[in-house]
C-alpha cells in the first residue's frame, strides 16, 4: 500500500479504493456542521476560501454524508487499530450515535475533552465554549494504548502538594513519603520521593492543550488548524514506528506533519487542491521525500468540474501567485504574481472576449500597475486585439494565458 501520499479528491471515493484492514490509526477532523465559510489566511494578510461548512437539508444530510465516510474508515482500519473523530458541540451527540452504530458500542473507549482555555469572552447568554470533543473508538478489543509514550511524569511540586502531611526527611536529608498499605495491608510503607518523580501518572480524558496562537511557529493560517502537540499525543498513544496513520480530512496537514516527525507512515486526503499543495509544501520542509499528490485536477474536463473558488485558487496557486484579499473589493483582481505583484484575473470559461480585457485594464490602472495576466480556457479574437491595443496605446501589458498552456508558462 502506498504511503507518504496526498490524495486530492472526495475521501469517500479515495477510501473505497483502499484495501480492507490496511491502516493502523485514523484521525479525522471533518467539517463540524458550523454553517460557516472558512478562509485560508496567507502571510500577506490575504484570504481565500478553502471550504464551506454549510449543508442544505440540515443536520440529517450532514450525518448521512459523514456516515458514508465513517463506514469506509471502519473498513480500512486494522483489527488492532484505533480511530479518533474530532468534533464539537454542533454535532458531537449525533456523531457519537453514528460511531456506536458503525464501530459498536463496546468499542467506544473515550470521549476526550480537548480543553483550550484561551481568550475568554464575557457573555450573558452562554458559558464560554472552550473545548472540542474527540471520540476515541477501537476496531476491536485487540487495540491497545501505548500509555507509557504519553503519560506525564510527576513533578516534585505536585507530589508535595497532594501529600504534604506525609513527607518527611531522614537523617541524610532525603525526602520520603508514607504510602497507603493497600487492600489487605494494615501497615503503611515509605517510598523515596525521587523514585516517585521518575514514575509516570495515568493520563485522563481531559487534555489541556493550547490552541495555535497568531504568533505560533507552526501556524499556517489554515482555518481550523490543530496544534501539533494534540496530534503528537494521539499518534504516540495509538501507533508505533512505521505504523500507517490516515487523515481523511487532511486540511493543513498537521496529522501528516506529526506522523512524519514521529517516523510513522502516513496518508492524507483532501478535496481542496490548495489544501493538498499546502500539505505538500509543509511536508517537504520536514524532509519528506518522493512525495506525491495523486488525483489533483489536470485535464480540462477535470478543471471544469471544480467550483468557481476552487478553480480560481488552483490557477493562482499553479501560477505561483497569492490570492487577493476578499476584504479589499478588488473588482476583477483574483490574485497577484509572487515576485512583481502583477494582478491576475481567472475566468472559468471559453471564448473570453474584448470586454473582459477592457475591464481588467481598468483594474490594473487602479492598482497602479502596468501589466497583468488573464487565465481562461480560451480567448476570442477580440480579446487578443484589445490586449494588443492596450499595450500599444496605453502601455499596459495584458498577457492572455490559456489553461492548457500553463505547464509551458509556469513549469512545475
Amino acid at each position: 500500500m502506498d504511503t507518504n501520499v496526498i490524495y486530492c479528491g472526495d475521501n469517500k471515493d479515495v477510501l473505497s479504493r483502499f484495501p480492507a484492514k490496511s491502516v493502523d490509526l485514523i484521525y479525522a477532523d471533518p467539517p463540524f456542521f458550523s454553517n460557516k465559510q472558512y478562509e485560508l489566511i496567507w502571510k500577506n494578510g490575504a484570504e481565500t476560501k478553502v471550504y464551506e461548512d454549510r449543508w442544505k437539508g440540515g443536520i440529517n444530510v450532514y450525518i448521512e454524508w459523514m456516515k458514508e465516510r465513517l463506514w469506509q474508515c471502519h473498513r480500512v482500519l486494522k483489527d488492532t487499530g484505533s480511530m479518533y473523530l474530532h468534533c464539537d458541540w454542533h454535532a458531537s451527540h449525533r456523531l457519537k450515535i453514528a460511531m456506536d452504530d458503525i464501530f459498536g458500542e463496546n468499542n467506544f473507549r473515550n470521549e476526550i475533552i480537548w480543553h483550550y482555555k484561551f481568550r475568554m469572552m464575557y457573555s450573558e447568554r452562554i458559558f464560554n465554549r472552550k473545548h472540542d470533543v474527540i471520540l476515541f473508538y477501537a476496531k476491536s478489543p485487540r487495540a491497545k494504548l501505548r500509555m507509557k509514550n504519553v503519560a506525564e511524569r510527576w513533578t516534585r511540586e505536585e507530589i508535595i502538594k497532594t501529600r504534604k502531611q506525609a513527607i518527611y526527611k531522614d537523617d541524610d536529608g532525603r525526602e520520603w513519603i508514607w504510602m497507603p498499605g493497600g487492600k489487605g495491608h494494615s501497615k503503611n510503607k515509605k517510598k523515596y520521593l525521587n523514585k516517585i518523580i521518575k514514575e509516570r501518572k495515568a493520563l485522563d480524558d481531559v487534555w489541556d492543550i493550547l490552541p495555535i496562537t497568531s504568533s505560533a511557529k507552526e501556524r499556517l493560517g489554515y482555518p481550523t488548524q490543530k496544534p501539533e502537540t494534540l496530534l503528537a499525543r494521539i499518534i504516540e498513544a495509538s501507533s508505533k514506528k512505521n505504523s500507517i496513520v490516515l487523515d481523511p480530512f487532511g486540511g493543513g496537514g498537521t496529522t501528516a506533519a506529526v506522523a512524519q516527525q514521529k517516523t510513522r507512515r502516513w496518508i492524507a486526503i483532501d478535496v481542496s487542491p490548495i489544501a493538498c499543495n499546502l500539505m505538500k509544501d509543509r511536508l517537504v520542509k520536514l524532509g519528506a521525500t518522493n512525495l506525491r499528490i495523486i488525483g489533483a485536477p489536470k485535464t480540462i474536463k477535470e478543471l471544469k468540474k471544480l467550483s468557481d473558488w476552487a478553480f480560481q485558487n488552483w490557477v493562482v496557486s499553479r501560477a505561483h501567485g497569492t490570492p487577493s484579499s476578499k476584504k479589499s473589493d478588488d473588482k476583477g483582481v483574483d490574485g497577484y504574481t509572487f515576485m512583481t505583484q502583477e494582478p491576475i484575473q481567472v475566468k472559468q470559461s471559453e471564448g473570453v472576449g474584448r470586454n473582459v480585457v477592457d475591464n481588467f485594464q481598468t483594474a490594473i490602472r487602479r492598482k497602479q500597475k502596468t501589466a497583468g495576466l488573464i487565465f481562461a480556457f480560451s480567448f476570442a479574437k477580440g480579446a487578443y486585439e484589445e490586449a494588443a491595443r492596450a499595450k500599444q496605446e496605453d502601455g499596459i501589458d495584458i498577457k492572455l494565458i490559456r489553461i492548457d498552456e500553463m505547464d509551458k508558462e509556469f513549469p512545475v
